[in-house]
């Protein structure tokens, strides 16, 4: 067992509540768009802070593996009288325990670089396509349905002449509980959509907004970054880079309550 040091609180102008630690063990760290602070690792066990509490989750990795756990910490704000729970799982320790497994992952390339531009920099998803070039209405119209969490990703070609993504769009994203935006292209409006906690990562960005003249496809397999980007796979995507599985690599949310 590993022990967690003394847990130090700070103030934010964007979270009420924000908790920060340091592990003297291989622990990856994450601050999540919201109140919420996830810690991937091996397992640690702690006394429980009364601000927030811990859950841990175990996914059993391949056999010569040791199990995956998660542990989400959970604060709630005072003003809202809510909770908000957010899970964030690290692309490295995905490829450390599934590169070789039967679920076959894949590694975007990271050449051309794809930028974070939401407020919420680690997202997975499963995944849905559109294909368009220059032009957007397809993306707006998959935006406007509900996302339950899903990750669309958009091949705009690699173009960088035009925008396929503003702040409206991102925000419709964020309202209809998309996790994030995957484009093979620009987007604008960036300084107020890394204000938003969704996740949007792109090529680029341009002032430009594009055409409205060509609908293009969805739910068609995409491929750039030197993957296949398939409707019902699963994409994880965080500070180090984009990993796609055919299945889910963590447990999800209903088999946790």
């Amino acid at each position: 067992m590993r022990v967690l040091p003394t847990l130090l609180r700070t103030t934010s102008s964007h979270h009420p509540l924000y908790f920060q630690s340091t592990f003297a063990n291989k622990a990856k760290y994450h601050t999540s768009s919201s109140i919420t602070t996830t810690f991937l690792c091996s397992g640690f066990s702690t006394n429980t802070h009364p601000s927030f509490f811990m859950t841990p989750q175990t996914k059993s990795t391949p056999s010569s593996q040791k199990s995956l756990q998660t542990y989400t910490y959970t604060t709630t704000t005072n003003k809202m009288n809510t909770t908000t729970t957010t899970t964030t799982i690290a692309t490295a320790d995905l490829c450390d325990d599934y590169i070789t497994s039967p679920n076959r992952l894949k590694v975007a390339t990271p050449f051309p670089k794809f930028t974070n531009y939401g407020n919420v920099t680690s997202f997975h998803g499963e995944i849905y396509t559109v294909r368009c070039f220059e032009s957007n209405p397809l993306v707006r119209q998959t935006l406007s349905t509900p996302g339950n969490g899903r990750v669309l990703v958009v091949d705009g070609g690699a173009s960088t002449r035009v925008a396929i993504l503003g702040d409206m769009l991102a925000k419709l994203a964020h309202d209809n509980n998309w996790a994030g935006v995957l484009i093979n292209g620009c987007i604008r409006d960036s300084k107020v959509i890394g204000t938003m906690n969704v996740g949007v990562k792109a090529l680029g960005t341009h002032p430009l907004k594009s055409s409205k003249e060509h609908l293009g496809e969805d739910g068609i397999i995409v491929s750039f970054a030197g993957v296949e980007f398939v409707p019902g796979h699963w994409l994880y995507s965080d500070e180090d880079g984009i990993v796609i599985s055919e299945k889910p690599l963590h447990i999800p949310t209903e088999s946790k309550l």
